[in-house]
């Protein structure tokens, strides 16, 4: 069983990849990436991003990219930008990195005030009441539910064969936080495991699957081991993002690895059971109040996931 961590691309260095290896990384993830919104074909930047990953004892497995504006709204340059995306993956591809993360929402990520938690960590908290009062200071990006739907539809069933063709899955993130309703003026379509169920029917295909946000899918009200169960089974989980919450899905902090609601032994358990062979990575840890927190944090989330997945695949 695997491991995976990521770095943006400007932090893809000696120091850093040979700090991954150390904790016990296996797989790197590249997020974010370069911007590749001009079409051109990056294969010899990825092929040399990939040897300079090896050259650690690492294997680049994974490229992550935000949606797009000009996919997601449907913008008049659609076509031209599906076309880029379409280079990024053949490149990919080409360079030998597998899996794609991706996410398909016009509006990114929503919190509130951070919570203190064990030694006076800061945890990213989302409460719906408290998100209601005081709602962020976005721009909405006004769009139907249909219409975002329509959109999806139309970026899947051009993207997915041709990642299909070059051997690349595409892993598509939830929303965050999963809820099915717009927040900050604009709809939500990937906040529930039955929209999940309705994105994979629209283009069958291996290609077409999910970056299984364990946090994510507890904030949607799910038992952990059920939900691994029923999008396990249908082999769409291409990695883990192993994280655990405290709360409800209204209501919810992001706690450390080892303290949250979820029998995080028993969900390792459950993609044993389902033959999950990994990635697993850490996603989000709370902000310890220390000189290199960062590290810190990363250490402590790999070292647990080394422990269950020695107690669990060995």
């Amino acid at each position: 069983m695997t491991i995976q961590e990521h770095l943006s691309h400007e932090k893809v260095d000696d120091d850093n990849l040979s700090f991954l290896k150390a904790i016990g990384v296996d797989y790197l993830t590249v997020y974010p990436g370069p911007d590749v919104r001009d079409g051109r074909d990056r294969t010899g930047y990825w092929k040399e991003m990939r040897k300079r990953v090896e050259s650690h004892g690492l294997r680049l497995y994974n490229v992550a990219q935000a949606g797009w504006d000009e996919i997601t709204l449907g913008q008049p340059d659609r076509d031209e930008k599906i076309e880029a995306w379409c280079t990024m993956v053949r490149s990919i591809g080409k360079a030998g990195i597998p899996t794609l993360g991706y996410n398909f929402k016009p509006l990114g990520n929503f919190r509130t005030r951070d919570t203190i938690g064990r030694g006076v960590a800061r945890y990213s908290t989302f409460n719906y009441e408290e998100f209601v009062q005081n709602p962020p200071k976005v721009t909405p990006k006004p769009i139907s539910e249909e219409k975002l739907w329509e959109n999806l539809e139309y970026f899947l069933r051009r993207v997915v064969p041709v990642a299909e063709e070059v051997g690349v899955r595409m892993a598509l993130h939830p929303d965050d936080p999963p809820i099915a309703e717009p927040l900050g003026g604009t709809p939500r379509i990937v906040s529930t495991l039955d929209q999940y169920e309705r994105i994979f029917g629209m283009v069958q295909s291996p290609s077409n699957a999910m970056l299984f946000c364990q946090g994510c899918v507890t904030e949607m009200g799910h038992h952990p081991p059920d939900a691994i169960r029923r999008i396990g089974r249908q082999n769409k989980i291409l990695y883990v993002h192993f994280r655990n919450i405290r709360g409800n899905p209204r209501n919810f902090q992001e706690v450390f690895v080892d303290e949250g609601k979820v029998d995080m032994f028993q969900a390792m358990q459950t993609y044993k059971e389902v033959g999950f062979e990994g990635p697993f990575m850490m996603d989000h840890t709370p902000v310890l109040p220390h000189a290199e927190a960062n590290r810190l944090g990363r250490a402590f989330a790999v070292g647990f996931i080394r422990a269950m997945i020695q107690a669990v695949y060995r």
